[in-house]
């Protein structure tokens, strides 16, 4: 004849232990990774905006001029096709960069004050905004 065994579960206070334990360590650890995440993000920036003001620079010392608004920052990448045409174009960079949201970067030439501003529109892709969200320019101090 086979005994029946009871078998014991989890009561409801214990499950409540461990929940509000795991939110502890949530509440603790998620400022500490969104932080990480965020400061990668503007070492991504301050990476391709190096890369492409190199680019810049090479491509203004061999044809006398920046590429302008029209031409765009893919005439880092590929000959330009419209007026002024490059004389010397000999390809800067292999393929453009996204920024770190997987949006393209922005570019106007001449810009206020500058020879150029290639920017992006942040995480939320749309102008403006703070943290994560704000406009980061190749002419900003990213930190």
């Amino acid at each position: 004849m086979k005994k029946h065994t009871l078998s014991k579960g989890f009561s409801l206070i214990e499950i409540m232990v461990v929940l509000v334990i795991i939110g502890m360590l949530a509440a603790v650890v998620a400022p500490n990774v969104i932080g990480a995440l965020t400061q990668g993000y503007k070492t991504r920036l301050a990476t391709d905006f190096s890369g492409i003001k190199t680019a810049l620079t090479m491509y203004k010392t061999e044809n006398f001029i920046f590429p302008t608004t029209e031409q765009g920052i893919e005439a880092l990448v590929s000959e330009p096709e419209t007026d002024p045409k490059p004389r010397n174009w000999s390809g800067y960079l292999d393929k453009m960069p996204k920024d770190p949201w997987g949006n393209p970067y922005q570019y106007i030439s001449p810009a206020e004050a500058r020879p150029y501003d290639v920017y992006s529109l942040g995480a939320d892709g749309v102008r403006g905004g703070e943290d994560e969200y704000a406009d980061f320019s190749i002419w900003d101090d990213i930190e």
